[in-house]
């Protein structure tokens, strides 16, 4: 038998379907951020630096690097419209295209073919302290992880809500307190949703069921060949999210299920100033070099990897937890969505709908304080749809009891309807409820779904996971070429580049004080009291 929607999300929508409440819908906003790593025309890494024509990594606020000086990531600003925030990420390819030369940008969440680890470059940053700062940082991944792992690219999907709706929703539900707690708490609520439902996201546009043979340099698995160069497992749907893409044993339990945002920043604080043994043994310098912030569990809040984290935006120097403490909560971001590889911006129009759906019931819907056991269920959920998600029959566990995956999903969608219809509402067209219709299609024939059509692709090239990958990049490397942008958008990109190069150069001209000072006062910013000022 089918849950009923909620109580809660009835009177919410309701509330907001009103012709003088329903404008506030358009005010959120969307924004993306897309990894990508820059590939030579045989599909192996670049390691050349970071195209100095794209500008600094440090300063140009739509075109940085992630992990490595091969990892570009390219960032979109915030939009009302996700459409709008896809055309912008669409003219920031085009432009980096003009200035890759033969290089490719990667169209997989999974790498290519990757040189030796000593081989693997560093972001750099300049000199700095904030830049050099964020060096040391990735040397520390580096040490505790190793670099293949942080060559894995995906998805950052950036979701606000207007800070109008969450005051309107406080007024007509009488709950008193300040507007910035009561805004604060509602994310976490979402994220609490998100945690026992993001498993159908995973089903639904997971996209990296193989990877390469040697991106495991020799590791135990348990995945099958599907060739000599290429492993996978034949119902996943995202290895990239499973323990063979990003793991840390050492961060287990380290923020367990959370009810409030105190109870999220305190664990985060505790994870910084948590010595950690193993990392001890490796030190923060070598050689008179700094080779990790710290030694403890975590060196920064980021170092955490979540599929969604409460976000705030942070003002140059200060750490997220400072931000989140005295400003509360702006934002999510949900970090456990994969490159389309189909797709040239890594993920669609389409998508972005269904995201914007499923966010929003998770905002709206009823979200009951989690416990213990529930997050062991919410992650072994996950863990089994990553791995084994078309399975035929698969069952989760949803309140200790079984349900297949397939009818708790259509379940859901059939929740999530009304929420469209309402977004559709608003915009006076269909576009959510056909991305709805799409994921229904892909909930009844597990061989819609981008998982299974990667699959199908790569056998498609003899079983090789490379090959497909390298044929994929090209066609749409073709496609952005065929499209340069024009005069006026190339010169905003020009200046763009220039004018955040000019800006390390100014911080590095008027850096005053000593490094190791410098990250001495960072580090100190981790006092227990960081959480419990207020």
């Amino acid at each position: 038998m089918n849950k009923p929607v909620s109580d809660l999300l009835k009177r919410r929508l309701a509330l907001l379907a009103s012709p003088a409440h329903r404008p506030l819908l358009s005010k959120g906003l969307r924004g993306i951020e897309r990894e990508t790593l820059r590939v030579n025309g045989d599909g192996r890494l670049n390691t050349t630096a970071h195209p100095r024509a794209l500008g600094s990594a440090l300063t140009n606020p739509l075109i940085t690097t992630d992990y490595s000086e091969s990892l570009l990531e390219f960032i979109t600003p915030a939009e009302p419209d996700i459409a709008i925030a896809l055309e912008k990420l669409d003219a920031i390819h085009r432009f980096a295209y003009t200035e890759l030369g033969e290089q490719m940008l990667w169209s997989q969440s999974m790498p290519c073919r990757l040189p030796p680890e000593a081989e693997i470059p560093i972001a750099w940053y300049g000199t700095s302290h904030i830049g050099m700062i964020k060096h040391v940082y990735r040397r520390g991944l580096a040490l505790r992880y190793g670099k293949s792992m942080q060559c894995i690219a995906g998805i950052h999907y950036n979701y606000s809500l207007s800070e109008d709706l969450w005051k309107l929703l406080q007024i007509e539900e009488k709950i008193s307190g300040e507007a910035q707690d009561f805004q604060s708490e509602s994310y976490v609520a979402l994220i609490r949703n998100f945690h026992r439902y993001s498993w159908l996201l995973m089903y639904l546009f997971g996209a990296s069921p193989a990877l390469s043979t040697e991106f495991l340099r020799g590791r135990p698995h348990q995945l099958d060949s599907m060739s000599d160069d290429t492993l996978y497992l034949p119902y996943a749907t995202s290895l990239r999210m499973s323990d063979l893409g990003y793991q840390n044993n050492a961060q287990d339990g380290l923020v367990p299920p959370y009810n409030t945002l105190l109870e999220y920043m305190s664990s985060l604080s505790r994870a910084v100033r948590q010595a950690y043994p193993p990392y001890e043994a490796l030190g923060t310098k070598k050689n008179g070099d700094w080779v990790q912030i710290n030694t403890n569990v975590l060196q920064i809040e980021n170092e955490f990897y979540a599929t969604i984290r409460p976000k705030r935006v942070i003002r140059s120097g200060e750490r997220p937890v400072e931000a989140l403490c005295s400003r509360g909560v702006q934002y999510i971001e949900v970090r456990c969505m994969d490159v389309d590889p189909f797709e040239p911006l890594g993920i669609s129009l389409e998508t972005s709908r269904f995201l914007d759906v499923f966010l929003l019931f998770c905002a709206l819907n009823d979200s009951p304080l989690t416990s213990n056991a529930e997050g062991h269920e919410n992650t072994e959920n996950f863990a089994l749809t990553v791995k084994q998600g078309r399975r035929p029959g698969l069952a989760l566990r949803r309140g200790g009891d079984e349900i297949s995956l397939q009818a708790w999903g259509l379940e859901l969608l059939e929740q999530l309807a009304p929420v469209a219809t309402l977004l559709d509402q608003q915009r006076g067209d269909s576009v959510h409820a056909n991305s709805m219709q799409r994921q229904i299609e892909k909930l009844r024939d597990p061989e819609q779904t981008p998982s299974a059509h990667v699959v199908e692709a790569i056998r498609a090239e003899g079983g090789s996971y490379a090959n497909f990958a390298l044929k994929q990049s090209k066609q749409l490397a073709d496609q952005f070429r065929a499209r340069p942008p024009s005069a006026q958008e190339a010169d905003y990109f020009h200046t763009l580049a220039q004018t955040s190069l000019l800006e390390q150069e100014n911080m590095e001209a008027s850096q005053i004080g000593d490094f190791d000072q410098f990250i001495s006062d960072y580090r100190s910013r981790t006092s227990s009291q960081i959480c419990c000022d207020k």
